[in-house]
């Protein structure tokens, strides 16, 4: 079987559980987004979406934060 992602292999088949634990696909305007749980905030880890158009927005690019 093939696999044809964007997502890393060590995501899709994940080794180490603790690595990924915390993280979660979240909707924020509209975009779905990877994110990990940051005290009351989350941070973004990858943008989800296949739209252009969502990765030139700066608000919502990896690393920033997100209200809960």
């Amino acid at each position: 079987m093939i696999l044809y992602t964007m997502v890393p292999q060590e995501q899709v088949y994940p080794t180490d559980t603790e690595e990924f634990s915390g993280q979660m696909m979240v909707e924020h305007q509209g975009v779905p987004l990877l994110v990990q749980k940051v005290e009351d905030k989350y941070r973004i880890i990858r943008i989800m979406s296949s739209d252009p158009a969502h990765y030139m927005n700066s608000t919502i690019c990896p690393g920033e934060f997100i209200p809960n």
